[in-house]
């Protein structure tokens, strides 16, 4: 990601609304990336509790991802410390603000608050989302697909496409999109193309699921027990993709499997190709963009792993070059299937920051 070698931004002040899966991880990778107090300023953050012992036990202890590997201090483990709603995370302060049913009643304005990762999943239409700049902020970053006026951004695909006059509500789409766009960018950079396609997502259950079988209006399916079942489920993460690289717009759908496992996901796409090719040209132009333009953001694996040799791996998506596969007639050279992993958590959540970066160094 040459950009950031290229100018560094000045820092931003961050406000994180939900401070759920992945709200602690962008949080995290702000921490990782020795952002913390630097180039970002995460001032406060909201969620149900403004209980600052009980946020400081979540960011310090996770089921996936391990022990948090930075300094947590709260007024309970720290006498020095006056004020019960403030987490002190490697000497920075950051505020625990109560939820609230309307973004424009945060206090973003008061704190100063310039940058906004909206998290809770529930504002992600552009009219929601803009009760945040009322609120005071600048910009807003919709961490899921968004609805309405917003711009669908992916690192390392369409990030140049960014105004930062006119785009103050952005989406960074879904962490299924941020997997298979690179791969289809690359697919079709490299002058292969793509005419038509199908994307399967095998995902990891989420927290939207239910532990044990209950009610769901909108997905019967959807409501049976997450850890015990493989559940069929929609996505409009394929055809999210032709927002980022319209030439894609109407020619790929798919749809997801809901499977037994706490983190990483894996995109199966197969595809016609716009021409006759080969699974060794397929594999070479991904092998080559994940080395220059998509370096940090594609990978690739010519090993034989599985899910959980990617848990908490950086990258968006990780092409797996043992699984290429065609099947075409003698004569015919279109048809193919590539596989492409992802840590849908992790990867995501570092993207969400590397947006934020970006914006900031267009400001």
């Amino acid at each position: 990601m040459g950009w950031l070698d290229k100018k560094k931004p000045t820092p931003i002040k961050v406000g994180i609304n939900g401070f759920g899966r992945i709200g602690r991880m962008v949080f995290q990778a702000i921490c990782d990336q020795g952002l913390l107090g630097g180039l970002i300023d995460v001032v406060a953050v909201v969620d149900m509790t403004t209980d600052a012992d009980y946020f400081a036990y979540q960011m310090k202890y996770d089921s996936v991802h391990g022990k948090f590997k930075h300094k947590v201090a709260t007024a309970k483990s720290d006498p020095k410390l006056a004020e019960a709603d403030t987490l002190i995370v490697n000497g920075h302060k950051i505020l625990c603000v109560a939820a609230t049913r309307n973004p424009e009643d945060l206090p973003w304005a008061k704190h100063g608050v310039e940058y906004v990762v909206e998290s809770t999943g529930l504002f992600t239409e552009s009219e929601k989302a803009k009760g945040h700049i009322k609120a005071g902020c600048k910009k807003v970053v919709i961490s899921a697909p968004a609805k309405g006026e917003v711009k669908t951004i992916v690192m390392g695909v369409n990030n140049s496409e960014y105004d930062s006059k006119t785009h103050n509500i952005v989406s960074n789409a879904s962490c299924t999109t941020n997997c298979l766009a690179p791969v289809v960018h690359a697919i079709l950079k490299e002058g292969i193309g793509i005419e038509k396609g199908l994307m399967t997502t095998i995902h990891a259950y989420t927290a939207t699921q239910k532990t044990v079988d209950g009610p769901s209006k909108k997905d019967w399916r959807g409501g049976r027990a997450a850890a015990v079942n493989i559940i069929p489920s929609s996505t409009g993460a394929a055809k999210a993709v032709g927002e980022v690289l319209p030439s894609t717009k109407g020619k790929l759908t798919g749809m997801a499997f809901r499977v037994p496992g706490a983190d990483v996901s894996v995109v199966d796409l197969t595809f016609v190709a716009a021409r006759d090719t080969s699974i060794q040209e397929i594999d070479g132009a991904i092998k080559k963009a994940s080395k220059s333009y998509l370096r940090g953001i594609l990978g690739v694996t010519e090993e034989e792993l599985v899910s959980t040799d990617f848990v908490h791996d950086a990258r968006s998506s990780i092409y797996d070059s043992l699984a290429t596969n065609q099947n075409n007639l003698p004569g015919e050279k279109r048809l193919f299937k590539v596989v492409s992993w992802y840590d849908n958590e992790w990867g995501y959540s570092n993207r969400v920051v590397d947006l934020l970066r970006f914006m900031a160094s267009k400001a």
